[in-house]
């Protein structure tokens, strides 16, 4: 469906970017190297000359995007308790009507999960927004490619990452050029820049790397960092002459020796910000998963001031195919550790004054089949809910359930393209115009948003 890919025609045999990606060591294996130069990687974006800001683009803005890997159980987590076929197809683990956390009277058909508590506190106070039933045509129940789906907004699996192309089109249109680099961004004095996205994890997700943009991913601050010094004290010196003559004016300033000088000194900037910023004490308890750990670093990032605007996060291990378990159980416990992070995670926003400036959207790959299967537990299916997080969301819930008596095989059928709450993040929240190229078609923004915060 989309033709957004790099060009072949503009490779080179050995470009700027190739050399920043195979050459350059200044951090553990789990670090993504991003293409920094000239500022740190969490630098401010270059205003046009003589402006203050970028325009039309509302800085101040975050996207916190929470990933649940492996396929989360929808219809146990927004629990269509009301409807006797739910309960039909799910004897050994479906959750009833009084275990259920309701959802107001609007909505006495459906509830959370009851180990949800920390969502439920959030969608009372206005926080929570439930949008049921999406996905997208023909859906794909492998999790390589339907993850692959979600993060390139293609339904064939392949191209550059949304969030990639959302970040390469504010700093320079999309494919237009390196984002990140002076060369993209019209050297000093002109053109956008946006800072790198950062993902708490192992691998930079799919989702954030563009033709240009290239994201920052580690698991542990103390691992991003330059650790030549751990292999040999004899790489020290070498190091520090890199980075020292950064400045100096014997080095040609569009050479490629003052580009690795330049690139070695943004990642020790952005690499003791990080680490200073995440060691902060927070301002709240959190609870001790690891989930809670992704989000009390990206809390620790948007308090110290960092330019970053986007973060991705994930919590794995739905993919419960035997002893989900209903009320308690399997996914109880992933349910719980779900609420119980987000929950600490906005009440330390709060504390913070941040909170109006972080939307948190959480999706899955997809949810799973109706009925239960012969181990107690649910086969891979369709449709699901996503829910996002925020003061700026229009809160409550969204939309009607899928009909539970009108399946597709035996899964629900999606009524919402997943497509349409991107386009409402981008246009809405992000204040970007630009959804029809970064998603590669026309997808009208679903009204996540409420309207006073519409950018």
């Amino acid at each position: 469906m989309s033709d957004l890919h790099l060009d072949p025609s503009k490779a080179s045999a050995w470009t700027r970017r190739a050399f920043l990606e195979r050459s350059l060591v200044f951090s553990s294996a789990a670090l993504t190297v991003p293409a920094f130069v000239q500022r740190s990687a969490m630098g401010i974006e270059q205003p046009a000359m003589g402006m203050g800001s970028v325009p039309g683009v509302p800085e101040e803005r975050i996207l916190v995007i929470l990933q649940l890997g492996g396929g989360n159980d929808g219809l146990n987590t927004v629990i269509p308790h009301g409807f006797d076929e739910y309960h039909n197809a799910r004897p050994q683990i479906r959750i009833r009507g009084d275990q259920a956390l309701g959802l107001g009277r609007s909505n006495q058909a459906i509830g959370l999960h009851p180990a949800l508590e920390g969502v439920k506190e959030l969608y009372d106070d206005g926080l929570a927004s439930i949008v049921q039933g999406v996905g997208y045509p023909n859906p794909n129940r492998s999790h390589f490619k339907s993850m692959d789906i979600w993060h390139t907004a293609d339904t064939s699996g392949t191209g550059d990452g949304w969030i990639g192309r959302y970040v390469d089109s504010e700093c320079c249109g999309y494919g237009k050029g390196e984002s990140g680099t002076a060369e993209s961004n019209g050297g000093e004095r002109g053109g956008g820049r946006m800072p790198a996205p950062v993902a708490i994890g192992r691998t930079a997700p799919l989702a954030m790397i563009g033709p240009g943009v290239k994201p920052i991913s580690f698991e542990s601050a103390d691992l991003f960092k330059w650790t030549g010094e751990d292999i040999h004290p004899a790489l020290v010196d070498p190091y520090e002459k890199i980075v020292g003559a950064g400045q100096t004016d014997d080095v040609a300033p569009d050479s490629n020796a003052a580009f690795l000088m330049r690139t070695s000194l943004d990642a020790r900037v952005s690499s003791d910000t990080i680490r200073r910023a995440v060691s902060a004490e927070p301002l709240v308890r959190y609870p001790g998963s690891d989930l809670a750990r992704q989000l009390q670093m990206v809390s620790g990032m948007v308090r110290a001031g960092m330019k970053t605007r986007v973060y991705f996060v994930t919590l794995g291990g739905f993919d419960t195919h035997a002893g989900q378990g209903g009320a308690n159980g399997r996914h109880a416990n992933l349910m719980r550790q779900l609420g119980d992070s987000v929950r600490a995670f906005y009440r330390d926003l709060q504390a913070q004054g941040n909170d109006g400036r972080v939307l948190t959207m959480c999706f899955s790959e997809f949810g799973r089949r109706v009925g239960q299967n012969a181990s107690g537990g649910t086969d891979h299916g369709t449709a699901a809910p996503v829910m996002l997080f925020g003061p700026m969301v229009a809160s409550g819930v969204l939309n009607a359930h899928p009909s539970m008596r009108d399946l597709d095989d035996g899964d629900l059928k999606f009524t919402v393209d997943f497509r349409t709450v991107y386009a409402g993040i981008l246009e809405d929240w992000m204040g970007n115009g630009k959804s029809r190229e970064i998603l590669a078609g026309r997808y009208k923004a679903a009204p996540v948003i409420a309207r006073r915060f519409k950018a």
